[in-house]
């Protein structure tokens, strides 16, 4: 199996045109949230917390192989909702920087 490359798509022509951020999320979790780890499962979270934030897919493209099916690989932004969410997360109940938030670390 030979790798081709990547080749850059616009959201509208994949097949994540119509997705909802609540099936996005739901992928992500059915997808990654089984690997073991602390730090993959963080990630996981913090996925889903940006998708459900408004965070948009970045650097999508399809990568081809000569005899395997395509895959589609993007990584999540950081929206300034999903920025201000992290910032109410640390202030906790005791001031600033009382919870440390952890993106976690991709599988």
């Amino acid at each position: 199996m030979a790798y081709l490359g990547e080749t850059p798509v616009a959201r509208e022509d994949s097949p994540y045109k119509d997705t909802t951020p609540a099936e996005l999320a739901l992928e992500f979790i059915q997808r990654y949230g089984g690997i073991d780890g602390a730090h993959h499962k963080a990630w996981v979270l913090d996925q889903v917390a940006r998708i459900l934030h408004g965070s948009p897919m970045e650097g999508l493209c399809r990568a081809d192989w000569d005899d395997a099916p395509s895959e589609y690989r993007f990584e999540i932004g950081a929206s300034d909702a999903y920025k201000a969410w992290v910032v109410e997360c640390k202030a906790g109940e005791d001031g600033p920087d009382t919870y440390e938030y952890d993106e976690g670390i991709a599988p």
